[in-house]
């Protein structure tokens, strides 16, 4: 009989739909519990809805905001209002998500008594492990850590920080992304005598894949041979420098005039487009939709330079996909990224609030060809030996039948 593993994470998100996959790869069976409504369907054997913390308030507004075209010059004023309110959102989501939980936790308990799964896994700790907290005891309780879950949401007030302690203490094993974050689950009450597991939260990098994807025709998409290509592939995140990444880019078209700037998942989000307009650098951005993945990956295969400046981040997988098509890092300079990046040898670690200072590292990158050369070679070397997909999923199977 296959082991029957109930995953608690957002049912939309890429990387549970890679986890599923992967879980199927090991011969497991695989339940999944959604903390947010689904559009599409999933290769899973049960299926559960239960939108904590008011996660399905807002989906259609947010649904509709990922049309628009490259060339727009503005946005109407509903996205604009959603966007400029989504601060506000997050403080009262931190408030009142909490007082969901009592609710949908029966609900949980309910569908663990009918599905009896051996393990449960829950991909976060907002608000998938605070749901999860309540598995009983006889069920083995695992949770996976993302790069924010400690360092951003765990201090958003008094409530957050009483529940990712309640979750730590109660949790049977560990998974994160970088080894700072294991050190902050002891801290957070996660016990020392436990098992724990750094491997990309991702599941892995498919690197052959990645290889593959060279020969993918980006469509729409017409830059100069002789044109410096820099991606920010983060889109607009709350812990992403987004008014430092643009104002940045005046600053390098000065010695870079022919540079084009490359981002996904930015179209027609409002900051975005208004950064464009403000900064009169139009001519040298692309905001995109959200890419399929082998699109995506192709454009990292077409820039020689990616840049990710944020304040709070574990090991983003565009990080290491970039790094396995060859572009050069650019990143914060945060504890976890450098886990990955050593200035100068392989990238690049910058302040994440110095627009002048990002510049400066984007125009050194394009001009040592050379320094570009011998990181390229690292970073794949890196990539394969400590997270590819491989690797990853030898180094899981013996994690989850530990339990």
């Amino acid at each position: 009989m296959k082991t029957h593993i109930l995953l608690i994470a957002d049912g939309r998100s890429a990387i549970t739909k890679r986890w599923i996959d992967l879980l199927h790869s090991l011969d497991f069976q695989v339940s999944l519990v959604s903390t947010y409504p689904l559009t599409s369907k999933l290769d899973v054997d049960q299926i559960y809805i239960l939108p904590v913390a008011f996660s399905a308030v807002g989906e259609d507004a947010k649904n509709s905001s990922k049309n628009g075209s490259n060339n727009q010059s503005g946005t109407n004023w509903k996205k604009a209002l959603i966007q400029h309110a989504r601060p506000i959102v997050l403080k009262v989501r931190y408030l009142l998500g909490p007082t969901t939980l009592s609710k949908y936790q029966q609900a949980l308990l309910a569908i663990i008594s009918e599905t009896k799964p051996d393990i449960i896994h829950a991909l976060r700790i907002p608000y998938e492990g605070m749901l999860a907290m309540v598995t009983p005891q006889y069920v083995p309780l695992l949770v996976s850590v993302w790069g924010n879950d400690f360092t951003l949401h765990a201090y958003a007030n008094c409530k957050m920080k009483y529940l990712t302690e309640q979750v730590m203490r109660r949790v049977d094993g560990v998974l994160a992304d970088v080894h700072r974050d294991i050190t902050l689950a002891h801290q957070w009450g996660f016990p020392e005598n436990k098992p724990s597991l750094v491997v990309p939260g991702g599941g892995g990098i498919l690197f052959n894949e990645i290889e593959a994807a060279k020969h993918v025709i980006i469509p729409n998409l017409e830059i100069p041979t002789d044109a410096p290509v820099i991606i920010n592939p983060r889109g607009i995140r709350a812990y992403a420098q987004t008014d430092v990444f643009f104002q940045s880019i005046p600053l390098v078209l000065k010695k870079l005039p022919k540079a084009i700037f490359l981002c996904p998942g930015m179209q027609g989000k409002p900051v975005a487009h208004q950064w464009v307009e403000r900064l009169q650098i139009k001519e040298n951005v692309f905001l995109l939709s959200t890419l399929p993945q082998d699109i995506l990956w192709s454009t990292f295969h077409r820039s020689q330079i990616s840049v990710s400046v944020t304040t709070h981040d574990g090991t983003p997988n565009t990080l290491l996909e970039t790094m396995a098509c060859g572009c050069f890092p650019i990143v914060g300079d945060i504890e976890s990224l450098r886990e990955w990046i050593t200035p100068g040898v392989n990238g690049f670690l910058v302040s994440p609030q110095n627009p002048q200072e990002l510049a400066e590292a984007i125009i050194t990158a394009y001009e040592n060809p050379e320094i570009r050369r011998k990181a390229k070679i690292i970073n794949q070397e890196l990539v394969i030996s400590r997270a590819n997909v491989e690797l990853v999923r030898d180094q899981l199977a013996q994690f989850y039948h530990q339990f």
